[in-house]
Order: structure tokens, then C-alpha cells, then sequence
């Protein structure tokens, strides 16, 4: 009985072996990198870990079909390295001489690719499954629509545009007003100013005092001395 029992397990043993090898049909290729992801709080990996990953990956076989009924029995590991890679293949819980095949895996592995991530504290650039491509983040939105960002910019440009008129009209209305009282006190105390028109300078009437013509004055004293 106890030969018996030891047959079955070693050929147990050597199925397992010719289904979990690197390059196998439904073998995945997984490679750590710890230390590159946390430094100093980087964690040894060890059994413990392995069995983690092994628990991973049956949940992720159950989570992604109802009817499968993956243990953690039928995750192998093997050829792992001090570096932290490893190969592992998922057989079948109603037939354990048979792997389940790879699409089913890889299809359970990008499903809950983040719960996995996340039990190692690891991402997709420091967990990688080789032959898995990375599953793609969902594009970020931004919190405002970008039709109501345009519209904030187009009306603060109208906003500033409508100041803008605002101010130089008050201004202009100033310099006016200032240059009307400025001629008003100059006519009060009637000081002849000088303005130009069509380019000539022309000065201006003292309505006041009057203005005396030279050649008219000259007569005037001629013909007043008779």
C-alpha cells in the first residue's frame, strides 16, 4: 500500500514537472522587482510569499468564472530565483494532470491585475507577467468638463475687454474735461493763446482786450496828428 502510495505521488510529482517548465504551453513567466519598488522596506521573498501568490492566483481564477473551483493546490510554482522570478502554470481542479489553458489565465490575471499589484505592494513596471501585456489605466478626467474651462476663459477675456473700455473712456473723458477747464482759465485772464490749424500756428483773438492790426495803427496816428 505504501508502494502504491508513493508511485502515485512521484508520477503526481513528474506530471507537475512536465507541465510547470519554463517555455511550457500554459506557463507564465513572472518577474519581481522589490527592492526597485520600496527601497529600504523592501520585504525578503520567501514561502510565504510564494503561497500569497499562489492564493492570488486562484482567487483571480475564481473571481473570473463562477464554475471554476481553483485551490492553491493547483497553482505551481518551480525554477524560481534568488532575483525573484519564477514560472507557474494553473491545473485543472478536476483533472490535475492537466493545465488549464493559458488564455483562461491570462484573461483571470488582467481581470484582477491590480488586486494582485496591490497584495505586494508591487505595480505593473515592478510585477511583471511576461507573457501577460499590461492592462492599460483608465484615462484620467478632469474634474471640470473642458467646455466649461473654455467658457471661463472666453468670458474673462470679455470681462477684461469691457474694463479695459471702461477705463479709457473715464480716462479720456478726464483728459478732455481737464483741457476745457484748462482754456476756460485761460480766457478769464486773457492771455492770448496760440493754437495751430492746417499746420500753422494762429493766435487766438482776446475777445476781452481785442487785437490791434499794426497797419491800421500807423495811420490812424497819421492822419490824427492833421
Amino acid at each position: 500500500m505504501l508502494r502504491v502510495l508513493l508511485l502515485i505521488l512521484s508520477v503526481v510529482a513528474v506530471g507537475h514537472a512536465e507541465l510547470c517548465k519554463p517555455d511550457a504551453q500554459n506557463a507564465f513567466k513572472v518577474r519581481l522587482s522589490i527592492k526597485t519598488a520600496l527601497g529600504d522596506n523592501a520585504y525578503a521573498w520567501d514561502a510565504n510569499e510564494e503561497y500569497l501568490f499562489k492564493a492570488m492566483v486562484a482567487f483571480a481564477m475564481r473571481r473570473y468564472s463562477s464554475k471554476s473551483a481553483t485551490q492553491i493546490s493547483n497553482v505551481l510554482l518551480c525554477n524560481v530565483t534568488d532575483r525573484v522570478s519564477f514560472w507557474f502554470v494553473v491545473t485543472d481542479s478536476s483533472k490535475n494532470m492537466t493545465a488549464v489553458p493559458g488564455s483562461e489565465v491570462e484573461a483571470a490575471i488582467r481581470m484582477n491585475r491590480n488586486r494582485i499589484n496591490s497584495a505586494f505592494l508591487l505595480s505593473e513596471k515592478t510585477l511583471q507577467f511576461l507573457r501577460i501585456t499590461s492592462t492599460l489605466s483608465p484615462p484620467v478626467e478632469p474634474s471640470t468638463p473642458v467646455w466649461l474651462i473654455v467658457f471661463g476663459v472666453v468670458l474673462c477675456l470679455i470681462v477684461a475687454g469691457i474694463i479695459f473700455l471702461i477705463v479709457a473712456g473715464i480716462q479720456q473723458r478726464k483728459k478732455k474735461n481737464k483741457e476745457s477747464t484748462e482754456r476756460e482759465n485761460l480766457e478769464e485772464k486773457g492771455e492770448v493763446t496760440v493754437t495751430v490749424e492746417n499746420g500753422i500756428p494762429c493766435e487766438a483773438l482776446d475777445l476781452k482786450a481785442g487785437h490791434v492790426n499794426g497797419v491800421f495803427a500807423a495811420d490812424d496816428e497819421r492822419f490824427t496828428s492833421l
